[in-house]
């Protein structure tokens, strides 16, 4: 048995806390898998693993030996991206996650183009509005919004988003404006997943409890009601900045305007920025603008 069989096999394992997801995310059978553990358990004399019906967790031996593992894997793709890095014209993998709308939106339209640039590119681009962890689940850059946690990742700021309050004009003929933010208790309010909305009062940021008749987790759909007239919402630029171009929606509130929130790249700490991710950065930082 080679010594580096069962090694990728083991921190993938690790990493997923089972076989069978190792084994997908390794794009192999769930018996080779179990198979190069159990050689990898034979060879070094020492269980690696404790195994259940639902969970597959690390010995204290198997958690030591993926410690090194990890390092020496690691190792191994810095080598790779050493080599590609070599070459000028960007190729291989990028494994991407963005949010779902913004990066449909916005993100998605942009790796195309890239990709138009540099077509021997393989991209795959995962939509979610779940944080993943991108050292287990192998991505090389993440997009986030927002504030960020407290991460071992690095980050760097694409740019700025900003919140907006508006209303269509035909539910502010029938129900008036609102000057001041008091005054959004008489208005009905559309509520995404939060039952605030965010405000800027005299150089520091204010979160209002607002009301109304509907509430979804979808800003299209939310952004769907405001232009039927139902109610005032607050939603991020992209979602609403053509329908305040149209006329279709017109801002509200705006001595209190949220002042924005970062857009943010990404990436494992652990690992140097490769020529291609690097590239793609840079990239979506200038056409983002």
């Amino acid at each position: 048995m080679s010594r580096w069989e069962g090694v990728s096999e083991l921190v993938a394992v690790t990493e997923t806390s089972s076989f069978t997801a190792a084994a997908k995310k390794l794009g192999v059978s769930t018996a080779q898998v179990s198979r190069q553990i159990s050689a990898l358990e034979n060879r070094l004399g020492t269980k690696l693993f404790y195994r259940t019906t639902r969970k597959v967790t690390a010995t204290e031996a198997g958690q030591t030996y993926y410690q090194y593992c990890r390092q020496l894997l690691n190792g191994l793709e810095e080598a790779e991206r050493a080599v590609t890095n070599l070459q000028n014209t960007p190729r291989g993998k990028l494994k991407i996650t963005a949010p779902v709308t913004y990066g449909d939106q916005k993100i998605a339209p942009l790796i195309n183009d890239f990709l138009c640039l540099y077509p021997e590119l393989e991209i795959h681009c995962h939509l979610t509005n779940q944080t993943v962890d991108l050292v287990a689940s192998g991505f090389d850059l993440a997009i986030r919004l927002g504030k960020l946690e407290d991460s071992s990742m690095i980050a760097r700021q694409l740019i700025s988003r900003h919140l907006y309050v508006c209303a269509s004009p035909d539910y502010l003929t029938t129900h008036g404006e609102p000057h001041v933010l008091s005054e959004l208790s008489h208005h009905n309010c559309l509520l995404g997943t939060l039952e605030y909305w965010r405000f800027h009062e005299q150089r520091q940021e204010r979160n209002i409890k607002v009301s109304g008749n509907l509430h979804c987790n979808s800003g299209q759909a939310l952004l769907d009601a405001a232009l039927k007239g139902i109610g005032i919402v607050q939603l991020p630029d992209y979602y609403v900045e053509h329908y305040l171009q149209t006329g279709e929606l017109r801002p509200l509130l705006q001595n209190y305007q949220h002042s924005g929130e970062g857009v943010w790249a990404l990436y494992p700490h652990n690992r140097h920025l490769s020529s291609k991710v690097r590239m793609l950065v840079d990239y979506l930082a200038e056409h983002l603008r």
